[in-house]
């Protein structure tokens, strides 16, 4: 490995076209500069610089050096000042439902690393099941799920109004079996559209699965049959509460967190407080936006 300190009395040489000054820029003695390009050139092998001409210059080998000393330099100084900087050393790691992200949501998250540059939030979107389970196993710091019913360690919990969905296309009866959309397996409105339509007993078939909120929405919308969904999620797409079912009861948005102080605890008030407000009053969809 080439000695950084080697390589800079390469380039001041190079640069100052004399050994006095190069040495002056130092902060050097003239013998010391000269050891250290002495040393530099038996570690390569090659004259690096042309002491007998007048001012000093580099060989062809020492101007192939140079480019990559100045490189050497700037990326070791460019790592010091990283290693120096106490931006991201820290992680805060979130683990919430897709809907949630929302451009409010996202503001606080923006505002939150603005105030802490220190901390890096982690931000991860999936299932309310698999974030809660990864959320008991130590890999989140915050989550927010979906769920029937609230932990008692959850440190929020606010109402989310459920309905039958069908696009505004829909008319006359529904087929039988109704043709539904659905999340993929594990999903949880999925398995509660399933408990609800046997309790009607019903016969069904999954018509459409979407991998995402989204994608669930436009199945709906385009008529490929109907889903259970959150009310506050609708907004922007051409679809409508069906009343083949009736109501439906609610289920609870949920925010838990390990730590109760400090920056961990400043975040979950102000996703707390961002919750409340959508659920209060839903915010429009992108699609809506548009």
């Amino acid at each position: 490995m080439l000695d950084p300190r080697l390589l800079r009395s390469l380039i001041a040489i190079a640069d100052a076209k004399s050994f006095v000054h190069a040495a002056e820029r130092l902060n050097m003695t003239q013998s010391t500069i000269s050891q250290q390009l002495a040393r530099l050139e038996d570690a390569v092998g090659q004259t690096l610089i042309d002491r007998a001409a007048r001012p000093v210059a580099p060989t062809a080998a020492g101007e192939r050096l140079l480019g990559y000393a100045r490189r050497i330099l700037a990326l070791q100084q460019e790592a010091e000042t990283m290693l120096g900087d106490p931006a991201g050393t820290t992680a805060i790691r979130i683990g919430v439902p897709e809907d949630i992200v929302s451009t409010t949501m996202a503001k606080v998250f923006g505002d939150f690393a603005k105030r802490h540059r220190e901390i890096r939030l982690d931000v991860t979107a999936g299932l309310s099941r698999d974030l809660t389970r990864r959320y008991r196993g130590g890999e989140f710091d915050i989550v927010i799920v979906k769920e029937a019913e609230a932990s008692p360690d959850c440190r929020a919990t606010f109402p989310e109004a459920m309905a039958w969905f069908e696009s505004v296309r829909t008319s006359g009866k529904w087929p039988d079996p109704i043709p539904l959309v659905a999340f993929p397996p594990s999903g949880l409105y999925r398995e509660a559209m399933f408990e609800r339509i046997e309790r009607e007993q019903q016969r069904w078939y999954i018509a459409f699965s979407g991998s995402s909120l989204h994608n669930v929405l436009v199945g709906v919308e385009a008529g490929l049959g109907l889903s259970l969904l959150p009310k506050s999620v609708t907004a922007g797409y051409r679809v409508r509460q069906s009343a083949l079912f009736g109501t439906e009861p609610a289920m609870v948005i949920s925010l838990y967190a390990w730590e109760n102080t400090g920056a961990v605890s400043e975040l979950v008030e102000r996703m707390s407080t961002v919750l409340a407000a959508r659920l209060d009053k839903p915010e429009p969809s992108r699609r809506a936006r548009r």
